[in-house]
């Protein structure tokens, strides 16, 4: 082999060598470039999901928050209308319960509570019956019917009688007002389902 030969044998094998680490160096990077782009895909695709899961979370949040504005609203709205409509009821109630006490049933009735009061007393010495002021006109009249005598009370309590067993600490109290007053306290609208 001739000196040019061997030169150009080395020159090529030199070259073949360079090309061959070459293409392990291009190989070798492309590789690492690939991985990289494979690792920002996926830290890409998490942070994506994530964020995707932030947010629908904080559009749910948001969703519930508004609904339940909205319900606190309602209820709001909903208990101011039953409160308007339960006065305006009871007001009703009051208006009847005056119409009732200008019938003759009413004395009935007041009658029919003094002589209860006077039998669970045992007598008339062991009980004071009170009536109300607006009775005053029927105090002879009721006297009369029962035997007692009946004590206009300082107190408004609408009608009825109210009565009281000194000796045994005990009220006996049929006045209207306690006894709208009581069911006012106790009443709520119930839904169509049987709930408030």
């Amino acid at each position: 082999m001739t000196l040019e030969e061997k030169i150009a044998h080395l020159q090529a094998s030199s070259m073949e060598n360079a090309r061959a680490e070459s293409n392990a160096i291009i190989d070798s990077h492309r590789d690492a470039l690939e991985k990289l782009y494979q690792d920002h895909k996926e830290e890409a695709l998490r942070q994506s999901e994530t964020r995707i899961k932030s947010e629908t979370i904080k559009a749910k949040q948001d969703l519930n928050k508004a609904m339940a504005k909205t319900q606190l609203e309602i209820k709001r709205k909903q208990g101011t209308v039953q409160q308007e409509l339960k006065d305006k009821l009871f007001k009703e109630v009051y208006n009847l319960t005056d119409n009732f006490m200008k019938t003759e049933a009413y004395e009935d009735l007041l009658i029919q509570w003094i002589k209860q009061a006077l039998e669970f007393a045992g007598g008339t010495e062991n009980v004071i019956i009170y009536i109300n002021p607006s009775d005053e006109p029927r105090q002879s009249d009721l006297r009369d019917a029962t035997g007692v005598n009946l004590i206009i009370s300082r107190e408004e309590f609408i009608g009825g009688i109210r009565a009281v067993i000194h000796d045994r600490n005990i009220l006996i109290d049929h006045s209207f007002k306690t006894n709208i007053d009581d069911e006012y306290a106790k009443f709520i609208f119930l839904g169509g389902d049987g709930r408030e």
